[in-house]
């Protein structure tokens, strides 16, 4: 058996070849390109351990049926490469392999294909959305800026963009600049329902998206979004561990023996959170369950953490529709059954 370490680039790769003595070690370096040749050198028992980077899961679909194990490294966790005295690509490919080794490696979670390419179009589809909010934030100013006071919302309609031209008061100048971002917006909003077909498409064949959708507040967008974001559920051993992926948990900080917690860690995915609690406020309407347990915690400590709260409890109901594959039949009154 061996321990590879991989230091991974963008178009190369230093790797650090350890025996199991750990004494015995080697160093290689290879370009991205000729990731057949490295692979060429590989054995079946080899336990090979990389750091997670935008092209690892590239490279660790090409090597994983070649070795045993493949071990993704979370940087985060794993500081004595980032915080390391001797940077070099030797060395922390070396740290790898020891670590791996030693069997002492944070991993990160690789989720299948599926997940991941439906939550990247989720996350396009999040990017187009905020573009053509900001766009629509530039017409009002640019009309009041020409002495014309409009509501952002009346922006909503393909009809009411292209009303925006017929005012009399404006410049040449600003008429030809809002002719600009009212084509892009109508540009964006057919691209907006492109996006939203298709993952309607793929979305409805994901796992679990009959469980989810059936929890009122979350409807199709946005349970193909949680569901992309979380992937298998089973990676998760229990719904706390599913806060943390959420950065749904507090930061703890230790001051004199006292335990403080502070805000969330915002960890993960920033998309996931936000869809996340967007249901919440849309679930505490239906369900007295979580609207009671949201009203006595603003009551308490605020609006902004009985939210917070409130979305972890949504959170674990997910987790737990996911998990034992049960539907909502009467969200109001909390009734579940299996699917």
């Amino acid at each position: 058996m061996r321990y590879i370490g991989v230091d991974l680039h963008k178009d190369n790769f230093v790797v650090c070849y350890m025996g199991k003595g750990t004494e015995e070690k080697r160093f290689e370096k290879y370009k991205l390109l000729e990731i057949g040749k490295f692979i060429k050198t590989l054995n079946k028992e080899d336990i090979l351990a990389v750091e997670s980077t935008t092209n690892v899961k590239y490279f660790r679909k090409k090597v994983k049926d070649y070795v045993s194990r493949v071990i993704v490294v979370n940087p985060r966790k794993f500081k004595i490469i980032s915080e390391s005295t001797k940077k070099t690509d030797k060395n922390d490919a070396e740290l790898l392999a020891y670590y791996a080794s030693k069997e002492m490696l944070p991993e990160v979670r690789i989720k299948d294909d599926a997940y991941v390419e439906i939550e990247s179009l989720t996350n396009t589809r999040n990017k187009l959305v905020e573009l053509r909010s900001s766009l629509k934030n530039k017409i009002h100013n640019l009309l009041l800026s020409q002495g014309i006071l409009t509501k952002k919302e009346q922006f909503s309609s393909d009809k009411s963009l292209e009303k925006v031209l017929e005012y009399e008061e404006l410049s040449e100048t600003v008429r030809f600049e809002l002719k600009i971002i009212v084509n892009q917006i109508l540009s964006l909003n057919e691209s907006i329902k492109e996006i939203d077909k298709k993952l309607e498409e793929l979305g409805k064949s994901l796992s679990g998206f009959t469980n989810i959708t059936s929890i009122k507040g979350i409807g199709t967008k946005t349970g193909i979004t949680l569901l992309a974001v979380i992937g298998n559920i089973n990676d998760f051993e229990n719904e706390k561990k599913l806060f943390s992926y959420f950065g749904l948990v507090p930061t703890i900080h230790h001051s004199n023996n006292k335990k403080i917690n502070g805000h969330i860690t915002k960890r993960g995915s920033k998309l996931g959170r936000k869809v996340l609690i967007q249901s919440t406020l849309i679930a505490i309407k239906y369900s007295p369950y979580l609207r009671d347990f949201y009203t006595r915690l603003r009551m308490k400590k605020g609006n902004g953490k009985a939210i917070i709260a409130t979305s972890r409890k949504l959170l674990k109901i997910i987790y737990l529709t996911l998990k034992y594959n049960l539907v909502f039949e009467d969200f109001s009154n909390f009734v579940i059954k299996a699917a």
